[in-house]
C-alpha cells in the first residue's frame, strides 16, 4: 500500500525562493498601499477573464506573484482610493495586511472548539456590545456582512413568537413584519429566505426622511385585528439612499407597546455611535434595539468581508440556531472544550477569523482615530453640499444628513434631461480616475450620490471633484450632446 500512496507536493518545492517571492509580493503590496491616491478605479482590459483562465499545471512562485503584480492588483474595486464615494464601501486599512497574514497561517476555523481566535472574536463582540450601549451577557456573531446579520436576526425574532418554529415551520400563521419605506434590500430578502414572504413587509410612509412612528403604530393594530401576527419592527440607522436615521427611542417605544422585536439596520450608520457630536446623537436609542446588524468593512474601513449580528437576548439567540449532532459534542477539556461554540448561533459551521481584522485595526490605530475618521467623513460631506450650494447650476437633492450627499450637476434641465446628464457624468468621472459617484433616484430625477466612507478623503478632494463635476455640466450646451 505504501508503494501506491501518492500523497500531494502541496507544499513549496523550494522554501527559500517561495520566502523571497513572498517578499516581494509584500513589497509590491506595501506599494499598493503607499501608492493608493495615484491609483484609481480603471476599467479591466477586455482579455483580463482569459488572463486568469486556470491551467492547473503548476508554476513557480515567483511566476504568480510577477502575474498578480500584472494583472490583479491594477483592477481593483476602486474603494482604496481617496475619491472613491460610490455606493456604500469601506477603504480597507493597512492593519488588514498584518490580519490576513496572520489569519492565512493560522488558518482558524471559528465554528467552535479550544483555541484563541475564538477568544479574539468575542473580545471584538465585547467591544461592539459596548460601543452601542448593549447590557453585558449579550451576544453577538461575525458574518460575512448585514445582509447575512439580517436574516439571523430576524430568526431569532421570529423563534420569539413562534416557539415551534424550527421543528414544525411556519403553516398558516400570517407573520407581518414593518419598515420604512426605502428600507434596505436585505430586509426583504430576509424575509423571502425565511419563508415570511415579502409581501408580509408592511412599507411605513416617511415623515421628514423617517418612518411614522404614529403610523407604525396603527398598521400594527390594524394587522393584528385583520389576524395577522405582527413580530417585528426594522428600523434604519443611515438610509442607502441619503444616509437618513429614524428615530430609534420613537420606535423602540412603539415595540415595546406593541411587544415587537426592534431590529436596527445600522449597516454604516451604527458606527456614528462613536462620532463625535452631533452625528452621534442620531443613533440615540439603538441600545434599546432587541438586534442590531452592522458592518466593519463598511464604516469602519476594515478590509472585506466583516458584519455583524448583535443580538440583545443570548438566550433567544442561541435558541435560534444551536444544534449539536454527536460529532460536534463538546468536552470540558482539550480541543473539543472552548464552549460556548459560535455555531450554536449562526448558520456557518466553518467561520474564518473576521475578527483579527478587527482587533488589529483597533489595537494600531486606536478607537479615537476611528471616531475622528467617522466625524471627519461627515464633515465632508457637509463641506460637499457647501461646493455644490455654491455652484449656480448645480441642486441638492435634500440637506446632508450624515455622510451622504446627493445632488443635480444641472437643475437648468427638465427632469430627463438632468437624469441623463448625471448618469453621464457618474460614467465619466469613473473613467477619468477623477472621481467615483453613483447615483440614486430623489424625485423622480438621477441624481449623483457621494456616501462617503472613506478614510482616504481629504477637503481637497471634495474641491475638486465638485469641480470635475462643474467642468464635465459646463460643456453640455444642448441636452442632445448628452451621452
Amino acid at each position: 500500500m505504501a508503494d501506491d500512496f501518492k500523497g500531494g507536493e502541496l507544499e513549496p518545492a523550494d522554501g527559500a525562493d517561495f520566502r523571497a517571492q513572498a517578499h516581494r509580493l509584500l513589497d509590491a503590496c506595501l506599494d499598493q498601499l503607499e501608492n493608493a491616491s495615484e491609483r484609481p478605479w480603471q476599467e479591466p482590459p477586455a482579455d483580463l477573464g482569459a488572463r486568469y483562465a486556470i491551467a492547473g499545471e503548476g508554476r513557480e512562485a515567483g511566476d504568480i506573484v510577477d502575474q498578480i503584480t500584472r494583472d490583479v492588483l491594477p483592477y481593483h474595486g476602486g474603494n482604496t482610493h481617496g475619491r472613491f464615494w460610490g455606493w456604500v464601501q469601506g477603504s480597507g486599512l493597512a492593519s488588514d495586511l498584518i490580519a490576513n497574514m496572520a489569519s492565512s497561517v493560522v488558518n482558524a476555523n471559528l465554528g467552535g472548539r479550544n483555541h484563541g481566535a475564538n477568544e479574539m472574536e468575542r473580545a471584538v463582540v465585547d467591544w461592539t456590545r459596548r460601543k452601542m450601549g448593549y447590557p453585558e451577557g449579550a451576544s453577538g456573531l461575525l458574518v460575512a456582512g448585514t445582509s447575512q446579520a439580517t436574516v439571523i436576526s430576524f430568526q431569532a425574532a421570529r423563534l420569539r413568537v413562534l416557539k415551534g418554529v424550527r421543528l414544525t415551520g411556519q403553516w398558516d400563521q400570517r407573520l407581518t413584519a414593518y419598515a420604512a419605506a426605502g428600507v434596505h434590500n436585505a430586509t426583504r430578502k430576509a424575509l423571502e429566505l425565511l419563508g415570511i414572504g415579502a409581501e408580509n413587509l408592511r412599507l411605513v410612509p416617511l415623515r421628514d426622511h423617517r418612518m411614522d412612528a404614529d403610523i407604525l403604530a396603527q398598521m400594527v393594530r390594524e394587522d393584528r385585528a385583520g389576524g395577522a401576527l405582527p413580530f417585528l419592527v426594522v428600523g434604519t440607522a443611515g438610509s442607502v439612499d441619503i444616509g437618513a436615521f429614524d428615530d430609534l427611542n420613537a420606535l423602540a417605544d412603539v415595540a415595546a407597546q406593541e411587544k415587537l422585536w426592534l431590529h436596527i439596520d445600522g449597516a454604516f450608520g451604527a458606527w456614528t455611535r462613536i462620532a463625535d457630536q452631533p452625528w452621534r446623537g442620531l443613533t440615540d436609542g439603538i441600545e434599546r434595539a432587541d438586534s442590531i446588524a452592522l458592518d466593519f468593512h463598511k464604516w469602519m474601513y476594515v478590509g472585506y468581508d466583516c458584519g455583524m449580528a448583535l443580538i440583545r437576548d443570548e438566550a433567544e439567540h442561541r435558541a435560534a440556531f444551536a444544534a449539536r449532532p454527536a460529532y460536534l459534542k463538546g468536552a470540558d477539556s482539550g480541543l473539543a472544550g472552548g464552549e460556548p461554540w459560535f455555531t450554536d448561533y449562526g448558520i456557518d459551521l466553518s467561520r474564518g477569523n473576521r475578527a483579527l481584522k478587527v482587533w488589529c485595526a483597533l489595537e494600531m490605530f486606536g478607537e479615537a482615530a476611528f471616531s475622528d475618521a467617522i466625524t471627519g467623513n461627515c464633515q465632508l460631506a457637509q463641506m460637499m453640499a457647501q461646493e455644490v450650494a455654491d455652484q449656480p447650476q448645480m441642486r441638492l437633492g435634500c440637506a446632508v444628513i450624515s455622510n451622504v450627499c446627493v445632488f443635480t450637476a444641472r437643475d437648468d434641465l427638465s427632469p430627463a434631461e438632468q437624469s441623463d446628464l448625471n448618469s453621464a457624468i457618474a460614467r465619466q468621472l469613473q473613467d477619468s480616475g477623477d472621481a467615483v459617484f453613483s447615483t440614486t433616484d430623489i424625485d423622480g430625477i438621477t441624481m449623483l450620490r457621494a456616501a462617503i466612507t472613506n478614510h482616504r478623503s481629504q477637503p481637497e478632494d471634495i474641491i475638486d471633484a465638485v469641480a470635475c463635476v462643474a467642468r464635465e455640466a459646463a460643456g453640455v450646451n444642448d441636452p442632445g450632446e448628452i451621452s
